[in-house]
């Protein structure tokens, strides 16, 4: 039985020997495999997209992992199955034929790929190459939408030197086969595929025509990561620091509340920078809300840390004494007859207080009669002297309060459109990253 198998296989190893060096014995791989040189070869192409391993953003890079494949005719490699036990389809080394010089325009590093030496042929000369590869592709990555961004990029499949009238091209499969077939793609990454469309055509050029077929890859990022990570943190401390507003303005804790807040913010805004992505062009929309939100935090602690300062001139005698008697000028400058008679009155005070030194220093001097007069008048003098000190005293701490008030009412207001300048910011956010989210479900 096993010498009898053994003389079965024999034949049939002779035979698939006989038809390869049949096939390869006067074959030329230097020449385009037509009989009639005016004929095109029509090489037909396919592509499955297995995995997005890779996207790098700042240097506009796709890594994809594809499956390439591509079948044409070759006239000198026919033979008649009858004549050799019916054998219909035979392996062949790659580099013993004839290839077309086909690939990928935007490729810009060496694609990685197993080494698969052989391709099928069969009776009627069709060529079968399967190849998988990795292939690093230029792509123009828009990453404004983040993280709600869709790519769109391209793997265009050209000749390099032959022109349209010698090597053509084709797609194997029905368009809508190759946009929609997600078979083979894993669907368990950051990414996911949303379709593979293909575009023929002929591109002109003053070499010639040169035929082209470009497959978009079409792939959308999952964002609930960056939204839970990333999106609603932002929010949370947003809404701490807004609610810093019910703290009255003079309040220390407020700057140490804010100071807290704008720390921790920094902290997350470093911590999270490398997640995300970026350009020389454009940046995310994100990043923007990011710098927008801590320019906020950073322009409500000035403020903060200014009226702290202003409401404690008074501490420094030359600089309280200065913005004192500026402010008062002003204020009387702009108060009504009420209020710009008391200048002339403080003035008269002053007076008054003088005189009565003044007479004091009299007093040592005189003699009779005037000396006893003015030793009556004294004591009356010094009481007015003191009252009027005491009376400009608290007119001082008068004016004093009223700047305090002005510079609280001021601080309220600003407070006030901090706190809308807040809300809006973080309304127009809401919206904004609502409709991305819409749009990114509807594709």
């Amino acid at each position: 039985a096993g010498s009898s198998t053994t003389d079965a296989q024999r034949p049939r190893n002779s035979t698939l020997h006989r038809l390869t060096r049949h096939l390869l014995l006067n074959y030329s791989k230097g020449v385009r495999p037509v009989r009639n040189w005016s004929k095109a070869t029509t090489v037909y192409l396919d592509l499955f997209v297995h995995a997005v391993l890779d996207v790098d953003t700042p240097n506009q890079k796709l890594t994809t992992s594809i499956w390439f494949r591509q079948t044409w005719k070759d006239e000198f490699l026919t033979w008649n199955s009858s004549l050799y036990d019916g054998i219909r389809e035979i392996s062949l080394p790659l580099s013993t034929i004839w290839s077309p010089d086909i690939v990928i325009n935007e490729f810009v590093d060496v694609s990685r790929s197993p080494d698969l030496p052989y391709v099928y042929v069969n009776a009627a000369g069709m060529i079968k190459n399967y190849k998988p590869m990795q292939a690093v592709s230029a792509c123009s990555l828009e990453a404004y939408a983040f993280p709600f961004d869709t790519q769109n990029c391209s793997l265009t499949f050209s000749s390099i030197l032959h022109t349209v009238e010698d090597v053509d091209l084709a797609v194997w499969r029905s368009r809508e086969d190759v946009k929609n077939d997600q078979t083979l793609f894993l669907d368990d990454g950051e990414w996911e595929l949303l379709s593979v469309p293909s575009h023929p055509r002929v591109l002109h050029m003053e070499t010639g025509r040169f035929a082209q077929i470009q497959f978009n890859v079409v792939i959308r990022r999952r964002p609930l990561l960056y939204v839970v990570s990333l999106l609603i943190p932002s929010l949370f401390l947003m809404v701490i620091d807004l609610a810093s507003f019910y703290l009255p303005p003079n309040c220390g804790t407020r700057i140490t509340f804010k100071t807290s807040v704008l720390v921790g913010y920094t902290v997350f805004k470093v911590n999270m920078s490398d997640k995300l992505p970026g350009t020389a062009v454009s940046t995310p929309l994100i990043g923007v809300f990011f710098t927008v939100c801590m320019a906020l935090l950073v322009l409500s602690l000035s403020k903060s840390i200014l009226l702290v300062k202003f409401l404690h001139l008074g501490e420094d005698p030359v600089r309280g004494r200065l913005f004192s008697c500026c402010w008062a000028g002003s204020a009387l400058d702009r108060g009504g007859p009420g209020e710009r008679s008391q200048a002339p009155r403080l003035q008269a005070a002053g007076d008054i207080a003088g005189l009565s030194l003044h007479g004091e220093e009299e007093e040592g001097k005189g003699e009779g009669p005037w000396k006893v007069t003015s030793a009556r008048k004294a004591p009356t003098e010094k009481i007015l002297a003191e009252l009027l000190l005491i009376s400009s005293q608290l007119r001082a701490l008068d004016w004093a309060s009223r700047l305090e008030v002005n510079w609280l009412t001021l601080s309220y207001r600003l407070d006030r459109l901090l706190f809308w300048a807040y809300v809006l910011t973080l309304g127009v956010y809401a919206v904004t990253l609502c409709s991305l989210w819409v749009v990114w479900s509807s594709q």
